[in-house]
């Protein structure tokens, strides 16, 4: 199997999908926003944009089974699945706010081997496969060296459901505030990720997330030099509903602050 000839497919078909959703951008009305659930939205332009992107992907990898966010396919037996987010940050796009990615990722078995997220406002595509270097617009990319957590700058996303663990997380980000370079939180995780990627944050977590949000950019964050872990260091962050991505030197510095506040 060529993986770097199946990423650069995949790169193309994101593009592709991604012209499609910054046309329908202009388009976007309020009736057109279905909620699924607390502050869960999803348009017809994420439905949309789902059904070609899995079109795309059968041509590609016809045996490969799916996990989609918005239902347009579903797993078979096969080995290979594709993990699909059509539009992560809906949130964003509704509000005419970016960044908003396209985020694939090919999983064989339990392991990601291509990732792809291309986000769609700065027309920014970070792409990685197994054994390759992570790449944004065909330059290579890597994390940041800084190893403290006084040295990084943070990525995070809010809770809008589940808030069970808000006080902890609350602890977490009032720490951050006054040891850290700062918090952002922009909106996209896969953004996020590939943010963390290209060395514009050091670290990126979350919780309540799903395997959509993740796969594609913790492949990239680990072929550009970084870590990915779940909140206790493992691995078990594509399906744990929880991720540390870091550029790695500052990892074992910032898990300190998840053990005291989030553990």
């Amino acid at each position: 199997m060529n993986l770097e000839q199946i990423c650069s497919q995949v790169c193309d078909l994101s593009k592709s999908v991604g012209a499609f959703i910054k046309t329908e951008a202009e388009k976007i009305k309020q009736e057109n926003i279905e909620v699924k659930g607390l502050n869960n939205f999803v348009t017809y332009v994420d439905k949309g944009a789902e059904m070609k992107i899995v079109e795309g992907l059968k041509t590609i990898l016809p045996e490969a089974g799916f996990i989609t966010e918005e239902g347009t396919a579903t797993e078979n037996g096969s080995d290979y699945r594709w993990v699909i987010d059509p539009l992560d940050g809906t949130t964003n796009f509704i509000h005419g706010l970016p960044p908003y990615a396209i985020s694939i990722g090919l999983m064989h078995k339990d392991e990601v081997i291509v990732g792809v997220v291309f986000e769609v406002v700065a027309s920014e595509c970070f792409y990685a496969w197994k054994g390759s270097k992570a790449y944004l617009n065909g330059n290579e990319i890597r994390v940041t060296k800084a190893s403290k957590v006084a040295d990084s700058l943070i990525a995070t996303g809010f809770p809008y459901f589940d808030f069970d663990r808000m006080k902890g997380f609350m602890g977490s980000l009032e720490h951050l505030f006054m040891n850290s370079h700062g918090v952002r939180r922009i909106g996209s995780a896969a953004t996020d990720l590939a943010y963390v990627a290209c060395g514009r944050f050091e670290v990126f977590y979350e919780y309540n997330l799903n395997p959509w949000d993740v796969a594609a950019g913790s492949l990239i964050v680990q072929q550009a030099g970084g870590k990915v872990t779940d909140f206790s260091g493992g691995g078990n962050f594509v399906f744990g509903k929880e991720v540390i991505a870091s550029n790695g030197a500052v990892h074992d510095d910032f898990k300190k602050v998840i053990d005291q506040f989030l553990k």
